[in-house]
């Protein structure tokens, strides 16, 4: 994880930083090794008002289905049956503007789960989806290009650029949140703005204001979404 600011979003990435097995870059932050000892270092539970479950999180280290190593699965307990917020898990460290890299491996098809920026503003992990609900959209608001998505039991790579929401002097919004993502090496989102947060009270914060169009400043961290679906995370 990198901190970047305005002149982030301007910036390419370098091709040895994009896509399934990048390269860390030697500034950035470590967030999930594979070790249950960073796992429970750098994440916690989101304590959304669905919150079911205790610390210390309960997702499991598995084994990679595809190369030697650990990845983490987010099909947890009280995750089930597609109750969202019941238990995500986020950094514990908050953040505004950022750079991510995160890698995920599908194991079933129709399995649904999230990339969260700023616990806000949700990037789709879904199979067999490719509208403005499916794989690699901004949630409801902009469709990403299907065919890049390698495949069930496949890693993929979602790399990503977000400037925050800007606010005024007097806490007044005077810019919407920026994002652009590279899905598995090629852009399909470049500068978008996000219109809002999606989902109720339920998804992230600022879900339950004024209908998720009511941005706060507050610095939120990245979230990670289990609704009881065969998801593996690695390399954040």
């Amino acid at each position: 994880m990198i901190h970047y600011f305005i002149k982030a979003i301007l910036c390419p990435y370098a091709q040895n930083h994009l896509g399934v097995g990048a390269e860390m870059p030697q500034n950035a932050e470590l967030l999930f090794d594979g070790s249950k000892e960073l796992l429970h270092e750098k994440w916690t539970y989101w304590e959304g008002p669905r919150l079911a479950a205790t610390l210390p999180i309960k997702w499991q280290i598995v084994a990679d289905p595809v190369n030697d190593g650990p990845a983490l699965s987010s099909n947890a307990p009280a995750g089930t049956n597609e109750k969202y917020g019941a238990e995500d898990i986020v950094t514990k460290e908050k953040f505004r503007d950022f750079r991510l890299h995160v890698e995920f491996l599908i194991q079933n098809e129709g399995s649904n789960s999230g990339v969260y920026l700023q616990n806000r503003y949700e990037i789709l992990v879904l199979d067999g989806d490719s509208t403005t609900h499916g794989m690699a959209a901004i949630i409801n608001e902009k469709a990403a290009p299907y065919h890049i998505y390698y495949g069930l039991g496949n890693w993929n790579a979602y790399d990503i650029v977000f400037r925050s929401a800007r606010f005024g002097e007097t806490g007044k919004l005077i810019e919407k949140a920026l994002v652009t993502l590279y899905f598995n090496g090629q852009k399909v989102h470049s500068n978008e703005h996000i219109k809002q947060v999606w989902g109720s009270e339920f998804s992230g914060i600022d879900g339950g204001n004024e209908g998720g169009k009511g941005i706060t400043n507050r610095p939120s961290g990245i979230k990670l979404q289990s609704e009881g679906h065969d998801v593996l995370f690695r390399n954040i």
